[in-house]
Parts: C-alpha cells; structure tokens; sequence
C-alpha cells in the first residue's frame, strides 16, 4: 500500500544554525522556512518563481525558494535576511537606506541577499552587471534606479580583502 503523505526530513544550516525537520515531501523550501521555522521574512508574492520576493542564498547562490523543494535543501547552507549581520549585509543594507532604495519593503530581502551574492562574487560591478544579477527580483515601487545606486554605493564600500 502506498503512503498517503509521505515525509522527508531536511537537515540543513540556515542562519548559521542547525535544523532538522520532517516535513511533507511536497513541502516548497518556502513551506519549511514559513510555516515551520517561522522566518516570515522569505515573502510569497507570485509563487512561480519570477517575482523573487522569496529569494534566499543556498550555499551563497541565490534561488527563489518557492521553486525548490525542501528536500533539495538537504545538507545546504541557507541564508535569509535574518543572517544579513555579516561586514557585508551591514554594508549592503546602509547602502539601500543611504540611496532610497527601498519603499514598502516586499521586495527587501530577494534585492538584498541578490546584492550579496552579486558583491561577493563581483566586487565592482558595471550597471550592466547589476542588472543582469538582480533581473529576478521585481520591485513595485522604486523603479529600480535607486536600487542601482545603492549596490553601487555598497560596492564601493566593501573591501572584500
């Protein structure tokens, strides 16, 4: 006889901690995040992958956890903006306050944990670059001119050395 609702257990590093939790096999990243660690800050705006409002890093790349399951994140590292206390979160989130570069806050933690993933692997970006990173992030309200600037802005001030 088949399992009706067949579980996997995820063990996993997210904000510098352990986790380990069973969770139903179909459960999105964003399911585990949400409902059974209650980090709220991973947003579900479209829940197809394009809006980036659920952006976390995993292993430092950034993915849109509402298109990954959540045993895909078996033995990963995972980073939400509740981890952003590093030199460079720091440096990053300045930036964006310093610019304008958020308004309602939605979009905050997709652009800001795509800005870091861009600087750490790009530590002065072109315009061309940053919009190439952050394409999978969308923002209602800024226009994203501003978004820009404080990437620019955060580049500048990062010393990766």
């Amino acid at each position: 006889m088949s399992q009706q609702n067949p579980t996997t257990t995820v063990t996993a590093t997210i904000n510098d901690s352990e986790i380990d939790a069973t969770v139903p096999s179909r459960y999105l990243l964003s399911d585990l995040l949400r409902r059974e660690l209650d980090i709220t800050s991973v947003k579900r705006g479209c829940e197809t992958g394009k809006c980036g409002a659920c952006t976390v890093l995993m292993d430092g790349d950034p993915v849109k956890s509402c298109s990954v399951l959540a045993a895909q994140a078996d033995g990963t590292g995972i980073e939400t903006i509740e981890g952003l206390d590093d030199e460079l979160g720091e440096i990053i989130k300045n930036a964006y306050s310093r610019n304008h570069g958020l308004q309602c806050g939605f979009c905050t933690s997709g652009f800001l944990l795509s800005t870091k993933s861009l600087l750490e692997d790009v530590s002065d970006p072109s315009r061309d670059e940053i919009r190439e990173r952050l394409q999978g992030n969308i923002c209602r309200c800024t226009g994203y001119t501003r978004i820009i600037e404080a990437v620019e802005d955060a580049a500048v001030r990062y010393d990766p050395e």
